[in-house]
């Protein structure tokens, strides 16, 4: 009788849990040898992490999630309370959204179909993590050459480096700019152009559609570039 109980309690426990409420998104697949433990689906809120739906996984590692989306937005798949600092970043829309990774290599290249603004953006991460290499490599070559106090090559060093970074200011702008009917262009706008020429986000903002310009990516980069403006003219 005890056992029955027990079995009974451990399925009431899953139930409550998992995902059952209803949501204009949906996020499932499966994470291989996830064998027992808890998925959540997080969010930004202003400065917080929130968490928006969880699921206990056993066995399988196949999970369910979901919100209500009003506009498209990043998301975080979590294992456990991020405990580990593990974690799936992907760009969450209206639809069905499939999420399929290993636990071994949680949250490092996980299979991501059915958001069209994870497309535009896993293009443009491709290019971005070349930029990002790059600028490692100066980096460690700055240093190399203030060790040896090689002022020359330090001065050339940052010439190139630079260059390097205008190169990626402009990809990034025209990348935007070529996609601007999604808000994937608003949001790499604000965090890979933050720091850019106001008039490279300026360009970017004027050339967004309407629907994009009206998201919350979008009201942000508009907001944000009104901020700086407001500030230039004091």
């Amino acid at each position: 009788m005890k056992k029955i109980i027990v079995v009974l309690i451990v399925s009431i426990l899953m139930i409550a849990c998992s995902s059952e409420k209803d949501g204009n998104m949906v996020v499932e697949g499966t994470i291989k040898g996830l064998k027992k433990g808890t998925l959540y689906l997080q969010k930004m809120n202003d400065t917080a992490i929130i968490s928006i739906d969880s699921v206990n996984v056993l066995g399988d590692g196949n999970f369910r999630l979901t919100d209500n989306v009003e506009s498209p937005v990043m998301y975080y798949l979590t294992y456990d309370g991020n405990a580990n600092d593990k974690r799936i970043l992907f760009f969450g829309g209206k639809g069905n959204i499939t999420i399929n990774d290993n636990m071994s290599t949680f949250g490092f290249s996980p299979e991501i179909t059915g958001s069209p603004n994870q497309l535009v953006l896993d293009k443009f991460l491709k290019i971005n993590n070349q930029f990002k290499n790059q600028r490692l490599e100066f980096i460690k070559k700055e240093f190399d050459a203030r060790q040896s106090k090689n002022t020359d090559l330090i001065e050339n060093l940052e010439k190139d480096y630079n260059r390097m970074i205008r190169r990626k200011y402009l990809y990034t702008t025209n990348f935007a700019l070529s996609n601007s009917d999604s808000e994937a262009a608003a949001y790499i706008a604000l965090t890979e152009l933050y720091d850019a020429n106001i008039k490279l986000l300026d360009t970017i903002n004027k050339k967004l559609s309407m629907e994009v310009k009206n998201s919350i990516y979008g009201k942000r980069l508009d907001k944000y570039i009104s901020k700086i403006k407001s500030k230039e003219n004091k």
